[in-house]
């Protein structure tokens, strides 16, 4: 039996029309000899009727917090619709398909509600019903915890869903349906010629997941990684290719940048402690009791500098002030990651990065590096600007 997956945002499911996409995307792979899993999103969007924070708006903010066993069962509803909704419009189409929950899906979870972790996955019911020649359509989003209650997986859940039952049935792929027809070298609405990336690796697409793109949960590539099973991101609404992740990435691609991706909102902080009562090892540690996340981080003997989200200054200020410690804040700053899997040990990498950047005015205000990322930070107002200057130094329009 070969068995796909195929993943269905809800976009994807939101409206009559959209929603008669996905059907000839299921009626294709079981024309191609597959057997399909189908996982749905909730539908729409928020202000939507069936859309998970639509569906929270119902509830006050307090009982939210107070009882999240409840909470996760009124957000399970979304995606509970989205599958009786589309097993109906498969039926009409002739394919026999069946709505499943998470739980009888066989994702078991444990009792940490609202952001439940995975214990196992157990197929058997998806199994049975594929024997039968019937389509689970899975509710994405949402297990069941050992006790029996609804739980839901966090945001990005329906990606995740996808990944685990992929892994756990051994499909041949798993296919991740947006409204976008894949990867691109960069976000087009900031590099009017970006290209589609046709094939990337694990380790590339998992930095650009956590580097701010936004087509694909960073959970759910990492659950695919270890199950070694290709995902591919492709458009409900063309025939587009799309773009497929697998451990090896593009061998025939020369370049040695696959993309371009950032993230805004951050702030450059340098933290002095000439004078100090308290060392710099010790206040780091006081920011991970505060769960205050930092990255870009540079340690000297007598100073750190590194980076922040903006939401998490003020706890940051408050540690400040009551620890004594001097500092500068650098705010409205921007992360740009540039990646690619064959940066690591090629000499003049880094030097041609910031000839690109620094031709155009620009002040790189900080840097960092990994095996295949290459971070600077520069101000907001020229984020774009340098975006567009290292597409074009590393020729990615032609890819």
């Amino acid at each position: 039996m070969k068995i796909i997956v195929q993943k269905f945002g809800g976009t994807s499911v939101s409206t009559p029309e959209r929603r008669s996409f996905v059907v000839q995307k299921v009626s294709s792979a079981i024309k191609e000899g597959y057997s399909p899993i189908v996982v749905v999103s909730a539908m729409g969007r928020a202000g939507e009727p069936y859309a998970t924070d639509t569906l929270l708006s119902l509830i006050d903010n307090d009982f939210k917090e107070t009882n999240k066993r409840a909470s996760d069962l009124l957000m399970c509803c979304g995606e509970i619709i989205s599958t009786v909704i589309m097993s109906n419009e498969l039926k009409r189409a002739k394919i026999a398909a069946i709505p499943v929950t998470g739980g009888q899906a066989g994702i078991i979870t444990d009792d940490e509600y609202s952001n439940a972790s995975v214990k196992k996955v157990n197929p058997e019911n998806l199994l049975k019903l594929l024997c039968h020649n019937e389509v689970p359509v899975v509710a994405g989003f949402q297990g069941k915890s050992q006790n029996g209650f609804f739980t839901t997986l966090g945001r990005g859940g329906s990606d995740v869903t996808a990944s685990l039952i992929g892994c756990a049935v051994n499909a041949e792929k798993i296919e991740i349906y947006t409204d976008v027809d894949g990867i691109m070298t960069a976000d087009p609405r900031i590099v009017q010629d970006a290209a589609l990336i046709e094939t990337i690796s694990y380790n590339e697409v998992f930095e650009f997941a956590e580097q701010g793109a936004k087509v694909i949960h960073p959970r759910a590539v990492e659950v695919a990684m270890n199950g070694n099973i290709p995902l591919i991101i492709k458009n409900t609404l063309n025939d587009c290719k799309g773009t497929l992740i697998n451990r090896e990435g593009d061998s025939l691609n020369k370049n040695l940048i696959t993309g371009i991706t950032s993230l805004s909102g951050r702030v450059q902080v340098t933290t002095k402690f000439k004078d100090s009562k308290i060392k710099s090892t010790e206040f780091l540690s006081l920011l991970g009791e505060r769960n205050i996340n930092i990255d870009l981080i540079n340690v000297f003997p007598k100073e750190n500098i590194f980076t922040i989200d903006k939401k998490d200054l003020n706890k940051l200020k408050d540690t400040l002030i009551k620890t004594k410690v001097q500092y500068y804040l650098e705010d409205d700053c921007s992360k740009i990651a540039i990646i690619g899997n064959r940066i690591c040990g090629v000499p003049g990498v880094m030097a041609k990065i910031l000839k690109a950047i620094t031709k155009e005015g620009i002040e790189v205000l900080q840097t960092a590096d990994s095996h295949t990322t290459i971070w600077c930070l520069v101000k907001s107002n020229v984020r774009n600007k340098a975006i567009n200057a290292l597409h074009r130094e590393f020729n990615l329009n032609n890819k």
